[in-house]
């Protein structure tokens, strides 16, 4: 579906509701030496503290990633940001994580890599085909709701 530019997660809910599917938060994230660098995906509504993704994963403390590293690992601008960029990161240096509350869901909708679109796919093929043809696996974490 081709749509407005949709930076927000606001901006995103017209889309939810048109695909009738949920729209996932998507967030690229790096360690402090920028050495590592990750792609969480989360409920859109879900806070996210940096503290506890960090103690499961065993790194330390994340910040987000610079639109840079996320243009040359991903080829995406902020505000586009999808697993199907993992599709241009074919050196695999993105670890995808995703929360464990969204294992119930589905279908669900995210960005072709541009923000003017969006397609609705199922989770089980996003993490069953999409995800292995690019190269990539993908951890569960389970993320707390309050801080």
């Amino acid at each position: 579906m081709c749509h407005p530019a949709a930076f927000t997660m606001e901006e995103c809910e017209a889309v939810r509701k048109r695909l009738d599917a949920p729209v996932f938060k998507n967030l690229f994230l790096t360690n402090r030496q920028q050495t590592e660098y990750y792609l969480l995906m989360i409920p859109a509504d879900k806070p996210f503290k940096t503290k506890y993704l960090s103690s499961q994963l065993g790194c330390a403390r994340l910040s987000f990633a610079s639109p840079e590293a996320m243009m040359e690992m991903l080829h995406i601008a902020p505000g586009a940001v999808s697993p199907m960029g993992l599709i241009h990161d074919t050196s695999s240096r993105v670890r995808l994580i995703i929360d464990s509350d969204l294992a119930t869901i589905d279908t669900y909708a995210c960005h072709p890599c541009v923000n003017t679109a969006s397609i609705a796919l199922s989770l089980s093929d996003l993490l069953e085909k999409i995800i292995p043809a690019t190269g990539h696996t993908y951890t569960w974490v389970t993320l707390p709701v309050e801080g």
